[in-house]
């Protein structure tokens, strides 16, 4: 019986391509490069800051990142500065964690996105939803690694098999088979379906509200 829900954050419970986008095309100006279009952050993102920046210096010509060690802490100085830059709830994402948590499902957020900023931007857009919020940190293993998701797991008093793994991407999808969950690939967010069923998917919904009809979550 499944008794817990885990959110990926970015394309999932929120739109967030401006937050990256304006620190990563910063960064891009300031050491000479060329910025990229906000669209092209959807696939630079899902992996945590240090990837970001290396797809973003590679996809600005700079193929031996000689820019990297410069690169990344300016990045992270301005992402801190002004994390919630554009950043909105996906629509209908609202309703669909009230119903449910009013279903008595436990409900976590799993991204790999720094843990200061996760917890902050899920305090601002969606304060008292979520019952366990956990971001990238030195002490745990950033996804697709399973750590994190079965720390939210047994911080929501679950078994893992008793979770379902929801998120936007292929690193979505492999966290939650390594962690032993089902998983349900998302098509509002970054990343197309061929993708979330290359890499797992038990099943793929297009929009919020969809993930109340699933069989898995139904009584």
């Amino acid at each position: 019986m499944i008794k817990a829900c885990i959110f990926d954050l970015d394309g999932t419970i929120l739109y967030t391509l401006d937050s990256m986008a304006k620190p990563g095309n910063q960064v891009l100006k300031e050491l000479g490069l060329k910025a990229h279009p906000v669209e092209n952050y959807r696939y630079y993102c899902g992996d945590g800051p240090d990837v970001l920046v290396k797809r973003i210096l590679e996809d600005a010509g700079d193929k031996e990142l000689a820019c990297y060690d410069r690169a990344l802490p300016l990045y992270r100085e301005y992402f801190s500065r002004d994390m919630m830059y554009g950043v909105k709830e996906m629509p209908q994402v609202r309703e669909t964690l009230t119903d449910l948590k009013k279903r008595g499902l436990k409900l976590a957020v799993c991204s790999n996105k720094p843990q200061e900023a996760t917890k902050a931007i899920i305090e601002t857009f969606y304060p008292g939803i979520f019952d366990v919020v956990i971001g990238q940190s030195q002490e745990v293993p950033r996804k697709p690694a399973p750590d994190e998701a079965w720390m939210a797991a047994e911080g929501m008093g679950v078994l893992p098999e008793e979770c379902v793994y929801i998120g936007d991407s292929g690193t979505d999808m492999l966290t939650g088979k390594a962690a032993g969950m089902y998983t349900v690939g998302v098509l509002w967010g970054y990343r197309d379906l061929d993708e979330l069923e290359e890499n797992g998917a038990d099943t793929a919904v297009f929009a919020p509200e969809d993930l109340i009809r699933l069989p898995v979550l139904d009584g």
